[in-house]
């Protein structure tokens, strides 16, 4: 394999704001400690003190966690580090996507190890250990219940509701059934596992515990313990809510678009199968699309004898983790990094330490036989980012015999046309009108011409179109990255070292988009 490497801001698919992050605009750098860089865990690695106490909880909860699961010497080395002081964790965070999901989850965990082992050769004296957040406490199960393989999308169907970490994964047999071939990472995933959480956790951890990657569920009683103050701030004074709204207001102010919406309640009800929305209505506190409420007394005695029955939503997750975890980063897509930013003043308000922001990578995998048509057609990689028809349009006129660009005889008509209407002007001005009528039908008349020559070369150049349509969608199905739709099974089936060959290509501080060409 190798790898070429674009500027983020060259490929045109990112938002504003991530860019001005990447790049320490002075505006959006306000929305957090450290830039992203290896000399900021200089700073942090010195001023980070993490309770020894939580470190001992983190370790039982742990131990606990990882009790059925055989772990590597490097992830058991890891966590028994978890009890150092100077041992910090770098984390990123996912839903439970089946079969893993689109390839983009893939290069985030790699993003973490690789960050982890980066700064482990800066910092010797430190250890960083690699964290991944599963978020089993999500109940948004169309977003975890699909994935494409060989330009297919699978799904599964079930009727199952709440946090989908306590779902029953042995449905998914319907899907193994169908595959085109026998994965049996899956297989031993989904049959062997009582809950979706546990499945997930056995398949990262057989793709990545060799390189010491820790998996952690927040579904824990022990662990929601020591959020409790910030669950009871958030169901009596809604701190949260007031200072991300207005955090969110002063970044829409200079045109950013903030990526998540806080509410007075940031909390779900959760036991069972049933995670709803706790909202406050008249004094009494509600469980949304049940008969459930309790008073206000009756929701913190619930708060203080079971606070696993409470789920963080998407504005409090990050503090959670941030409360329970010895971390310095956090690892994220664009849209994580910008819902992070608006989140400081909130940790600053907890006292919670703010951790820095890095960006994961991001790839595009080419295959030797599509590189090779990509050179023979003379497009350049970076050129796929362009819409298809774009695409299209511009080899037309790179490859055409002839010229069939008009811009230049559409400037000599406007000309004359222009010299008309001067003359016109000194014998009868009211000739204006008419002339302006007959420029805009000559100009049209030019445009169809143009069409007319482009249709033409077009079918001239059929065959290369085609392939050109063809290498787009392959690469950008429907428009979209490919990391966002395809699953690593595309890519690993046919290339078992698929994984330890991308992660040897990936550096986590090089903010760029890695073009991988699989020769």
């Amino acid at each position: 394999m190798q790898c070429e490497k674009l500027n983020f801001e060259e490929i045109g698919v990112f938002s504003n704001l991530f860019l001005d992050y990447i790049h320490q605009d002075p505006f959006v750098k306000s929305f957090t400690n450290l830039p992203p860089t290896i000399r900021s865990f200089d700073t942090i690695t010195k001023s980070k003190n993490f309770d020894p106490d939580k470190r001992e909880i983190l370790l039982n909860v742990l131990a606990n966690q990882y009790s059925n699961v055989k772990i590597s010497a490097s992830t058991t080395s890891n966590i028994k580090s978890l009890a150092d002081e100077n041992t910090f964790t770098i984390t990123t965070g996912h839903q439970l996507n089946i079969f893993t999901g689109p390839s983009y989850f893939i290069y985030k965990i790699l993003s973490v190890i690789n960050a982890c082992e980066v700064l482990k050769k800066q910092y010797p004296d430190f250890n960083f250990v690699p964290v991944y957040w599963m978020a089993s406490e999500d109940h948004d199960l169309e977003e975890i219940s699909s994935f494409s393989l060989f330009g297919k999308k699978y799904i599964w169907e079930t009727s199952q509701t709440g946090p989908v970490g306590r779902m029953d994964p042995s449905s998914i047999k319907t899907i193994l059934d169908q595959l085109p071939e026998k994965v049996e990472l899956f297989e031993r995933a989904y049959f062997d596992h009582n809950s979706l959480g546990e499945a997930v956790r056995y398949y990262v951890n057989e793709l990545f515990s060799k390189y010491g990657l820790v998996i952690i569920d927040g579904d824990d009683p022990k662990l929601k313990r020591q959020i409790i103050p910030v669950m009871k701030d958030d169901l009596l004074d809604h701190h949260a809510n007031d200072l991300v709204e207005t955090v969110s207001s002063r970044l829409s102010e200079k045109g950013y678009k903030a990526q998540v919406y806080p509410r007075a309640i940031n909390l779900f009800y959760m036991s069972g199968d049933l995670r709803k929305r706790i909202v406050k209505e008249g004094g009494i506190y509600k469980i949304l699309d049940t008969e459930l409420h309790f008073t206000e007394e009756e929701i913190l005695q619930e708060l203080d004898s079971d606070p696993q029955n409470f789920s963080p939503n998407v504005i409090l997750r990050p503090l959670y983790q941030e409360i329970i975890l010895p971390n310095i980063a956090y690892i994220g897509g664009p849209a994580e990094i910008a819902y992070w930013l608006q989140l400081k003043d909130m940790f600053d308000h907890f006292k919670v330490p703010f951790p820095i922001l890095l960006p994961r990578c991001f790839a595009l995998i080419i295959n030797k036989g599509i590189y090779k048509k990509l050179q023979k057609l003379m497009i350049p990689v970076i050129d796929l980012f362009k819409p298809v028809n774009e695409l299209k349009k511009n080899y037309v006129q790179n490859h055409a015999e002839y010229t069939i660009d008009l811009r230049s005889e559409e400037k000599i008509m406007i000309e004359l046309f222009e010299s008309i209407r001067n003359k016109s002007k000194a014998i009868d001005q009211t000739l204006d009108g008419f002339i302006q009528a007959e420029k805009v039908k000559a100009l049209k008349g030019m445009e169809n011409i143009g069409k007319r020559l482009i249709k033409s070369e077009e079918q001239k150049q059929f065959t290369a179109l085609n392939q050109i349509a063809n290498i787009k969608e392959k690469l950008f199905p429907g428009e979209v990255l490919q990391e966002r739709t395809d699953n690593f099974l595309n890519f690993t089936l046919n290339r078992r070292d698929f994984v330890d060959e991308v992660k040897s290509l990936l550096d986590p501080f090089d903010f760029r988009f890695n073009i991988i060409i699989d020769d």
